[in-house]
């Protein structure tokens, strides 16, 4: 794609400050305070019910804050209305008007507010998401591709300093939406806009963001680069919802200068120093299911690696490129493996006796106080699973 001048004007800061927002009988943000830099590409990810479609609709205006400020650019736009704010927003709904040509719906927002060159502009915007062929043509006659290009073309043309995404690729089919997730980072980068996308698709957030913070119940959990976040989550609400973690807790019985010990079913469990939150008392600690290896005999103990086992296989599951293995460990419960496939057909089968092992690494703790009655939690690794079903149900509830 060539560069448009036209879309070269950076974006704007956005900035939280001590933003709280009550509704009758519970409270969907709590002191929130954040700055989004300019030109950054920022996702809010987090379940439905987390506040964070209502951090948008206050950046929006559609909402009020009951306490705090926000500003864009500096500028306090708190008590400013929805259309006197330099944002725009892309939809899951696109919201194109049905008899209105392609062109006709990008320069819309132009002619109302009696922009000299609609047209002109219009076209620019589409020539940028690559749809200027079709100008002529009216939505019905594009691909939900397609359509939501137009949408974030119709954005654009306004040169906001802050563009809104609010889950809009939730709509198209998982092939479509991958491919969009590239291109929308790609105009992104082109553009040089603020983008604040809002989304429970981990992997959207994932894919798209420079910086994602995870939301839960009102408040900002973690917040960093997509890879800190997935390497190093502080909390089991981060490490279950951001892809899935084997957690285990159990008493510290060493500490030193580089690693700590876990005792976790009478086994000694390493974890780096640096990766770890807490480094005393009872600890929580985690390892991702891909950074597991399956054994079909007892591996060698040495330095630098953490064993489990035996266990037996209970259940085999394929995806795709990977294999999900279950693994019930006497003591623990079950562990999740996940194996890429490079061999045809699985590399053990259900009723396998086997061990699992990764390297000391890959490990991590986190700061959470252990909850009563999990020291073992046998449905830690599949937590992420149920919360992205229960997250996408009620978001499909909310739109029906």
């Amino acid at each position: 794609m060539k560069t448009m001048s036209t879309f070269a004007e950076a974006g704007a800061d956005l900035e939280f400050v001590d933003i709280s927002k009550r509704f009758p009988g519970f409270t969907a943000i709590e002191n929130l305070n954040l700055t989004i830099p300019a030109g950054s590409f920022f996702a809010l990810l987090g379940p439905s019910g987390c506040g964070k479609t209502t951090t948008l609709r206050l950046v929006a205006g559609l909402e009020e804050p009951s306490a705090g400020r926000i500003l864009i650019g500096g500028n306090d736009v708190t008590n400013t209305k929805s259309f006197q704010r330099p944002v725009n927003t892309v939809f899951q709904s696109y919201a194109l008007f049905p008899h209105m040509t392609i062109l006709e719906n990008v320069a819309f927002g132009l002619r109302r507010r009696k922009i000299d060159d609609p047209l002109g502009k219009a076209h620019e915007a589409l020539r940028l998401v690559e749809l200027d062929h079709l100008a002529a043509r009216r939505p019905a006659q594009l691909s939900g591709g397609q359509q939501q290009r137009v949408a974030l073309a119709r954005a654009i043309v306004n040169r906001p300093a802050l563009l809104l995404l609010d889950e809009p690729l939730g709509a198209l089919d998982l092939k479509l939406r991958r491919q969009m997730q590239l291109e929308l980072k790609s105009i992104q980068t082109e553009i040089g806009l603020t983008f604040l996308h809002v989304t429970h698709d981990q992997e959207e957030a994932m894919t798209m963001a420079d910086i994602v913070a995870v939301m839960n119940k009102g408040e900002i959990e973690q917040m960093g680069a997509p890879e800190q976040l997935y390497e190093l989550p502080r909390t089991a609400f981060v490490a279950n919802f951001l892809g899935q973690s084997n957690l285990f807790t159990g008493q510290v019985t060493d500490s030193g200068a580089d690693s700590i010990t876990v005792d976790v079913a009478g086994r000694g469990i390493v974890v780096p120093r640096t990766r770890a939150q807490r480094h005393a008392g009872e600890v929580t600690i985690g390892v991702r299911p891909e950074k597991l290896l399956l054994h079909t005999e007892a591996p060698t103990t040495g330095a630098g690696i953490n064993i489990l086992g035996p266990g037996r296989v209970t259940d085999v599951s394929f995806s795709g490129v990977s294999t999900s293995y279950i693994v019930q460990i006497p003591g623990l419960g079950a562990v999740t493996v996940f194996a890429q496939n490079m061999v045809f057909g699985p590399v053990v089968n259900e009723g396998a006796e086997v061990w699992v092992s990764w390297t000391v690494d890959h490990g991590f703790g986190l700061e959470d106080e252990p909850t009563t009655g999990s020291r073992f939690p046998a449905d830690a690794s599949t937590s992420a699973i149920a919360i992205q079903r229960r997250a996408a149900l009620e978001t499909e509830l909310e739109g029906a």
